[in-house]
C-alpha cells in the first residue's frame, strides 16, 4: 500500500532501483500549451552541483555516475493520460560518493511569455515507484496553490547515516531552469 504524503514528511527508501515519477494536468483555455520540466540535481555535503553533467534534464538524459536516466521531455503534458508525464530512474548503488542529496524540480518553461504559473496548473504529485514490481511506494500531490510560482522543489533523496530517505518538500519559486543551476552550481566543477 501506497504512502501519502504530507509536505515535510520524511520516509526511507529501502530500495536501489526506483523511479521518480512526476505528473500535472495543465488547466484548459489559457491560450498556451504547458511545457513543465522536471530535474533532479545532484549536490554534496555543502549542497553545492557535482558538475554541470550532475544537472540531469531534458538536455542532459544522464548522469555521468549512469545513476539517474530522465526519460525524455513531455512538451505538452498530454502524453500521460493520468500517468506520469515525465520520470527519472534511480539506481541509488550507482550514485556518486560525493552525492549527499537529490532535489527534484519542476519548472514550467517560456512561463513569462505564456504568462503561465503554477496556479494554472492541477493534479500535481511526485511519486516513488519500486522498479522491481512496478508498485507505488509513496506519492506527494501537491495541494497549495501556487498561484505565481513558476518553479517548485516538489521532493529530495537524501542520504543519513549512509541510507537513503525521500522528502515531500513543495518549495515554490517565482524562477525558471536556470535559477536552480545558478542556486547549486559552485562555480568551479567539483567532477
Amino acid at each position: 500500500m501506497a504512502i501519502n504524503l504530507q509536505k515535510g514528511q520524511k520516509i526511507d527508501i529501502g530500495l536501489s532501483k526506483i523511479t521518480v515519477g512526476l505528473g500535472w494536468d495543465p488547466n484548459e483555455g489559457t491560450g498556451h500549451a504547458f511545457d513543465l520540466d522536471a530535474s533532479a540535481i545532484m549536490i554534496n555535503a555543502n549542497r553545492k552541483l557535482l558538475g554541470e553533467s550532475y544537472f540531469v534534464f531534458y538536455n542532459n538524459l544522464t548522469s555521468p555516475d549512469g545513476a539517474l536516466e530522465h526519460t525524455g521531455d513531455d512538451p505538452t503534458g498530454g502524453n500521460s493520460d493520468g500517468d506520469d508525464d515525465e520520470a527519472i530512474k534511480v539506481d541509488l548503488s550507482k550514485i556518486d560518493a560525493g552525492v549527499e542529496e537529490i532535489l527534484f524540480v519542476v519548472t514550467i518553461e517560456d512561463f513569462e511569455r505564456r504568462k503561465q504559473n503554477f496556479g494554472q496548473v492541477r493534479n500535481s504529485y511526485i511519486r516513488i515507484v519500486d522498479d522491481a514490481n512496478g508498485q507505488e511506494i509513496a506519492k506527494y500531490e501537491l495541494g497549495e496553490d501556487f498561484s505565481i510560482e513558476t518553479g517548485i522543489e516538489f521532493g529530495r533523496l537524501y542520504k543519513r547515516n549512509g541510507n537513503w530517505k525521500f522528502e515531500a518538500s513543495g518549495i515554490g519559486y517565482r524562477a525558471d531552469l536556470s535559477f536552480f543551476l545558478e542556486k547549486y552550481y559552485s562555480g568551479e566543477i567539483i567532477k
